[in-house]
């Protein structure tokens, strides 16, 4: 059950400082609201949200802090089936609690925006051109890079006789390459969608704004909602399986 309490807390504070910083960057009346510079910010403190969630919960439960990487990890043998779906109810829940905790923090600033959407970027993701196909492929290929790289963080050979034996952890000294390869997809290919590439980073603060009060919200896009969460699952496991052809 610790490990539940783990992958909560470090979920939580990722969504905290990722969700925190899109409503520094886009709410109004904030310090830094029309920063020229916002997708950079962004994208960087997301990363940095990933870092800060790997170095508390990694040590005790692994820092999964995603359901596409408890799957992914679980697709190639090296973290049990019986244990994913105690993982992806933390992450949900501490997902959810992260954006309630943001919308807590901003909740004046919320009040003074009048832009739906904006109000929305603060929870979960939305594609910048509305084409479910496209936006499907796109978040599968984002996730498809991050869990392929994580094995290769947690295992930094995937030759030799002690492959077996390599425990699958992302450990505090994981914390700064996998934060890296966030960003990096955030730079490089989040421009489409957002890039949600965790069902549970989407998904918890997305029912988090369709339950917590805020003026004129708008809608919470729940036609578009199941994407960043089968996408990205989908992504996992194609990761899986080119790991496993190179391993074979």
């Amino acid at each position: 059950m610790i490990n539940f309490w783990y992958e909560f807390i470090g979920t939580m504070l990722l969504i905290l400082l990722g969700n925190g910083v899109v409503a520094n960057m886009v709410l109004a009346k904030t310090k830094s609201s029309g920063d020229t510079g916002s997708w950079i910010v962004i994208t960087i403190a997301w990363g940095l949200g990933v870092f800060v969630g790997v170095i508390v919960a990694g040590p005790v439960s692994g820092a999964h802090l995603n359901p596409a990487v408890s799957v992914g990890l679980a697709m190639i043998g090296k973290f049990p089936w019986a244990e994913v779906p105690l993982y992806v109810v933390a992450q949900v829940c501490g997902a959810a609690t992260g954006a309630s905790l943001v919308w807590l923090f901003f909740r004046n600033h919320f009040n003074e925006t009048p832009d739906h959407a904006a109000k929305l970027a603060c929870f979960s993701t939305s594609p910048a051109i509305r084409s479910y196909k496209d936006n499907f492929i796109a978040e599968v290929i984002g996730t498809f890079v991050l869990i392929f790289a994580i094995y290769f963080i947690a295992s930094p050979s995937i030759e030799g006789e002690g492959f077996e034996q390599v425990a699958f952890k992302l450990g505090t000294l994981d914390a700064l390459p996998v934060s890296l390869v966030v960003m990096g997809i955030g730079m490089s290919l989040g421009g489409a969608t957002g890039y949600a590439i965790n069902p549970a980073r989407d998904l918890g603060p997305r029912i988090m704004h369709t339950l917590l009060p805020m003026k004129n919200k708008g809608t919470s896009d729940w036609y578009y909602a199941w994407i960043p969460v089968a996408a990205p699952i989908v992504g996992a496991c194609l990761a899986a399986g080119v790991y496993l052809a190179l391993k074979s």
